[in-house]
């Protein structure tokens, strides 16, 4: 049976979240999803969610109304998986704790905006990210305010360089937890839909995407 992703998209331009979201588009689909790739957040409201095996917010700095993210949360806590990335996950909802609940962390800040960091894979604890290993990565660094549950699978050292209290803060970049039935995977990487093009970025988003997908029946 075909597996069914919905992709929402929206908000704040700069994070390019349309073709952010055409890129993720492409990749479901080339692992054979049926992909509704819907700008706005009304069809949270309007769909039966529990119908899609995976949801993918592309959605920065917006704003949900009290019907979308209850039936967001039920679909996810029921067992559809949910996938993202960067603040198209990660910085959105701002106001809903239980969204950021749902994700297992929210972004707070990006000290120095765009810099050369290193991106460290977890050793011994997943497969998920078998065969990847540490990268330099160039784009916004990251800080967020975490869930102590989450299982961590790539981590960033903060340098000092641009906020100097926060030097040598070991960040979570990747982690996936559940929520409910729900698989939750999140990746920081992605700033822009050019860095799609760093291969290990892409691939990790790939194999989250599918890991937190519902099984196939």
């Amino acid at each position: 049976m075909t597996r069914k992703a919905l992709v929402f998209y929206g908000g704040w331009e700069g994070h390019e979240p349309g073709p952010s979201s055409e890129v993720v588009a492409a990749i479901l689909t080339a692992e054979e999803f049926e992909v509704a790739r819907i700008e706005g957040t009304a069809i949270l409201a309007s769909a039966d969610l529990t119908g899609f095996d995976l949801i993918v917010p592309v959605m920065t700095m917006a704003e949900i109304e009290p019907d979308e993210i209850k039936a967001l949360t039920a679909a996810i806590r029921g067992g559809t998986g949910l996938g993202g990335f960067h603040g198209g996950m990660g910085d959105t909802f701002r106001r809903n704790t239980e969204y950021q609940f749902m994700v297992g962390g929210q972004f707070v800040a990006h000290p120095g905006n765009i810099i050369d960091y290193r991106v460290k894979i977890a050793s011994g604890t997943d497969d998920l990210l078998q065969g990847i290993g540490d990268f330099d990565y160039h784009s916004e660094q990251y800080y967020m305010h975490v869930d102590p549950r989450i299982e961590v699978l790539a981590s960033t050292t903060f340098s000092g360089d641009h906020a100097p209290w926060v030097k040598g803060t070991h960040m979570p970049v990747v982690w996936k937890h559940s929520y409910g039935e729900g698989r939750v995977f999140y990746s920081a990487l992605g700033h822009k839909a050019a860095e799609f093009e760093h291969p290990q970025m892409k691939e990790i988003l790939r194999r989250g995407l599918l890991w937190a997908a519902r099984a196939s029946s």
